[in-house]
């Protein structure tokens, strides 16, 4: 049978904050599937910062989307037609979906979820269908290789993480917690402050809009920060870096504050913090880390059914054609927790 697919498409590679001129919105029919095809109808979308580097030209980790194409999601769905021994109808998957109401794939032709032919089945009866784009998805790993690999915290010692509400803060805070140390947190709203204290256990959360962050985080650190995730670059982490400890890890995961800049990116002032206290900034890619994604979800699925972590909240917006004001509450804080898109 015949599929009516919505997809949207970049246009133009935006300058500061994306605006509708730079996609278009296209509905077109799906092509009948050739052997080895699989068809999926997007049943969610994960929408994620990483989005808005994606439409930028330049060398990166991963090729820019390029102009004309589908913009590059990655997403959850079910399989509605299969010419691949490998899926049937009915499965559930995730893998590289892009923001349209179906996917015409390859199957599993790739193992970098980046990939636009990966395809991954996954068992909804394990957790919900959110759950593999947050916590057992990218977010999670990120979170995972990012705090255990990377930053690699020992017990005792203070952690701070910034976005602390996020899909990604949200796991790094607890991860923190479950590694025996002490959690403070930075988020942008008193709720999801108290969110990170009182449901995710974290010893402390600071909202920066409200607070003199360098006051409160000498008063939440008394000895100082071991390990400072970052998800939001910027004036914050130069903030961090005045009252690091000896041997401290940062861990650049990410600088929303500057992905949306029309002047260049402000980088780290206090950077000679790094020299005197001997500690080391490294960035954090998941893909790198795909060759191990399978036992950091046995172990994290383990943890969520043990109730030693908790999925990140979710908020679900509605309509492919929402894509891009949807998007935009990731960069105007209008989101909380994982923000996904059913197409």
């Amino acid at each position: 049978m015949p599929y009516s697919n919505t997809q949207v498409k970049l246009a133009s590679r935006p300058t500061g904050l994306p605006t509708p001129e730079n996609f278009t919105i296209e509905t077109t029919e799906v092509p009948a599937l050739q052997a080895g095809q699989v068809l999926v109808k997007n049943a969610l979308l994960s929408l994620d910062p990483a989005m808005r580097g994606w439409m930028n030209a330049g060398r990166s980790y991963i090729p820019p989307v390029g102009i004309g194409e589908v913009m590059r999601a990655l997403g959850a769905g079910q399989v509605v037609e299969s010419q691949h021994p490998a899926f049937a109808v009915g499965d559930y998957v995730t893998g590289g979906l892009q923001v349209q109401q179906y996917a015409l794939r390859e199957g599993a032709t790739a193992v970098n979820p980046a990939h636009p032919g990966f395809l991954q089945k996954v068992d909804t009866r394990h957790a919900p269908l959110e759950t593999y784009l947050s916590t057992l998805g990218m977010t999670g790993m990120t979170a995972y290789f990012g705090l255990l690999n990377t930053g690699q915290p020992k017990a005792g010692e203070t952690v701070v993480v910034s976005g602390a509400a996020g899909a990604v803060g949200s796991v790094v805070g607890q991860l923190a917690k479950l590694k025996g140390c002490r959690v403070v947190g930075l988020a942008g709203e008193q709720e999801k402050c108290d969110y990170c204290v009182q449901e995710l256990g974290f010893d402390a959360c600071l909202n920066y809009k409200t607070e003199d962050v360098r006051q409160a985080l000498r008063a939440a650190c008394p000895e100082g920060i071991d390990v400072y995730f970052d998800n939001v670059g910027g004036d914050i982490l130069d903030l961090v870096l005045e009252q690091i400890r000896l041997r401290a890890r940062i861990v650049i995961c990410g600088a929303i504050s500057q992905y949306n800049n029309t002047t260049p990116v402000k980088g780290p002032a206090n950077y000679l913090s790094l020299l005197v206290n001997r500690a080391r900034m490294e960035g954090i890619v998941v893909f790198d880390n795909a060759a191990h994604y399978g036992e950091a979800a046995r172990e994290m699925a383990g943890w969520l059914r043990e109730g030693k972590l908790k999925a990140p909240k979710v908020q679900v917006e509605h309509g492919v054609e929402n894509f891009l004001p949807a998007l935009l509450k990731l960069f105007s804080g209008q989101n909380f927790g994982k923000l996904l898109l059913a197409p």
